[in-house]
């Protein structure tokens, strides 16, 4: 209802008087019960969701994993302090073993400091990086140091963001780890505690950077696709490995309440059909697309979703809206680096996770309700 208010504000602006008053008044009957969902995936609840207090970000933590997501309008996030980069960092010191790093680009002097620290003390350090950024100065200085990094060499993008520390850990989300990704874009993170996934991980920073496979050359050999925690399922996916896009287009496909999306780049024909035949079904979608990439980007679904009357708006940011995020019946999740275009699905390197759980889906609602706030039409 909150985001019907807000898209209401948006269009009717001088009607809105009249809809708060009626609205009251829907608000005093009672609810008719919402049809049970048509998922046939079911997850246990996260019994308690803890906050975790940042100065430029915000975060929770359950049993088995930490949430973080950046927050461009904190007075801090100028002086590139307190966010979610801290955690993160702090882990790396943790680390007693090895950090295995696939990083789109990296300039966050935490990050880059924290892998010398981990370096220095004996802790295996490896990276992978899309070779366009490799020759930057924070890489560079990791090299000078000794420390290892393989470069894609390849016309698709290296562009996963993640790290995999004692192999018992993951660090994955959409962030790049850059200033601007930690403090200027609207982006998350996810830390999950699980040795299975970090095989799963593992498996895949070893096809580049031991195997030297990357873009197409691929090998689709995921040892746990499904990883359940504490009751969970978390489904994991590499791009272009695992067929990405038809996986979507079944998820979307079966949305009975609502789809609520985040993109950075929307161009996937199939999944745009999808959330377009959803919506004509009834079922709610609302969205925020990044102002520059509906500018430039050739093929966008921004146009084709206004068209259809759907609730897809331009960011407010002054920053990237950087998300890749899609929330299904406020119960799954899908979020990775995998933004919803053809290049992500043929060409990049990228990984997805498909989370079904309707407590850390509340979380990324909340987070959409923050950027679906700030956008413009």
């Amino acid at each position: 209802m909150e985001l019907h208010i807000i898209g209401l504000m948006k269009k009717f602006p001088l009607y809105f008087s009249a809809f708060c008053i009626l609205l009251s008044a829907c608000l005093t009957t009672t609810p008719t019960p919402s049809e049970p969902d048509t998922v046939t995936v079911t997850a246990e609840p996260v019994t308690e969701l803890i906050p975790i207090d940042l100065a430029a970000g915000y975060g929770v933590k359950g049993t088995w994993f930490e949430l973080y997501f950046t927050d461009p309008t904190s007075s801090l996030a100028s002086q590139k302090t307190g966010g979610i980069d801290q955690p993160l960092a702090n882990a790396i010191d943790s680390a007693k073993l090895s950090v295995d790093v696939a990083a789109y680009s990296l300039s966050l002097n935490s990050i880059r400091d924290a892998l010398l620290r981990a370096h220095d003390r004996g802790v295996q350090v490896r990276m992978v990086m899309e070779s366009e950024n490799l020759d930057r100065a924070d890489p560079q200085r990791l090299m000078d140091a000794g420390i290892p990094i393989l470069g894609d060499r390849r016309e698709g993008l290296m562009h996963n963001k993640f790290m995999v520390i004692d192999g018992s850990e993951v660090w994955v989300g959409g962030m790049n780890y850059t200033d601007s990704g930690a403090y200027e874009d609207n982006n998350v993170i996810m830390r999950i505690r699980s040795v299975k996934m970090a095989e799963n991980y593992t498996k895949e920073f070893e096809e580049m950077f031991t195997d030297d496979r990357f873009g197409d050359n691929i090998l689709a050999e995921t040892p746990n696709p499904r990883v359940t925690m504490d009751g969970t399922p978390v489904d994991i996916y590499f791009s272009p490995d695992d067929g990405v896009q038809a996986i979507l287009f079944d998820i979307l496909s079966e949305a009975q309440e609502s789809i609520y999306f985040m993109a950075f780049s929307f161009t996937a024909d199939s999944l745009g059909d999808a959330l377009r035949e959803r919506a004509d079904a009834g079922v709610t979608v609302a969205g925020v697309m990044d102002d520059n990439q509906v500018a430039s980007n050739i093929g966008t679904e921004f146009d084709p979703f206004r068209q259809a009357g759907l609730d897809v708006y331009r960011d407010g940011n002054a920053g990237q809206m950087h998300h890749k995020i899609i929330i299904v019946d406020e119960s799954i999740v899908i979020v990775g680096s995998y933004n919803f275009t053809s290049s992500a699905e043929t060409r990049n390197d990228e990984n997805l996770l498909v989370i079904y759980n309707e407590k850390i889906a509340a979380q990324f609602l909340a987070e959409f309700k923050r950027v679906y706030g700030q956008a413009q039409d």
